[in-house]
């Protein structure tokens, strides 16, 4: 598959932005709140609510907000949350995919409306980007989990599709049904990942200049700091060079 380390600049971007955001724990406690109600509250029986546990203990979150997040899912006044997926353009051509989770549709839509119309986007119809994208299983482990020959042999042996080994770490794709086993085999020989999670990968990605990369920049950090936002996908690359402008 083309484009990992166009995809690797997203990701790596994705998780340094995730480490500073304020918000990163309520947003780990929904996540894990939802995936508990939709199915059984023990991790080990609910492949979602394994991923949001293993997502909130990757982040250090504490067990007690995690135990916290989970008994919420059985109150009786507990919040009611929803999925909703947004696309939409950004600058320079790129094509964004907003994931959230969300109590009330309308506030949600509004907020997402003005950051694209602010910062140089605009907000399309569902359907409208996601063609450009697939949806495959994510699993990353950093680079110290074993040499490249050993996670190969490793993620072929899970059933893996493809992987890239960089001296950031090992990135492992997966069929987007095929990723909790996946990712369970892996542990059993690698340890615990880093990343797992369901990621919509795009086909092509757009080459971004640093114009258009700073404004983009901007409209994915009003983004991330809604709370309703869980993740943002886009097909963008912004190469080292103009990223140092950017953020110099």
């Amino acid at each position: 598959m083309a484009g990992h380390s166009k995809f690797k600049n997203i990701m790596h971007r994705k998780g340094a932005q995730d480490k500073k955001r304020s918000n990163l724990f309520s947003k780990l406690s929904r996540e894990i709140t939802v995936a508990a109600k939709m199915g059984m509250p023990d991790p080990d029986m609910n492949p979602r609510l394994r991923l949001a546990v293993n997502a909130a203990k990757a982040q250090s979150m504490p067990k007690d907000n995690i135990q916290r997040a989970i008994d919420k899912a059985s109150a009786a006044d507990g919040d009611n949350y929803e999925e909703v997926r947004y696309e939409g353009y950004g600058p320079g051509g790129s094509a964004i995919i907003v994931e959230t989770l969300t109590d009330n549709r309308n506030r949600t839509a509004t907020s997402i409306r003005t950051a694209f119309s602010k910062h140089g986007g605009n907000l399309g119809t569902e359907g409208s980007v996601v063609h450009g994208f697939e949806r495959l299983g994510y699993i990353m482990y950093p680079a110290d989990a074993g040499g490249e020959d050993k996670v190969l042999e490793a993620a072929m042996e899970a059933g893996a599709e493809d992987i890239t080994s960089t001296d950031d770490g090992h990135e492992i794709w997966t069929a987007a049904e095929d990723l909790h086993q996946v990712a369970s085999d892996l542990e059993k020989s690698l340890g615990e990942a880093q990343e797992v999670k369901l990621a919509w990968k795009p086909n092509l990605t757009v080459d971004m200049d640093e114009q258009g990369a700073s404004t983009l920049l901007k409209l994915i950090d009003v983004l991330d700091d809604d709370d309703d936002v869980q993740t943002v996908w886009g097909n963008y690359d912004i190469s080292d060079d103009v990223m140092e402008k950017v953020e110099g």
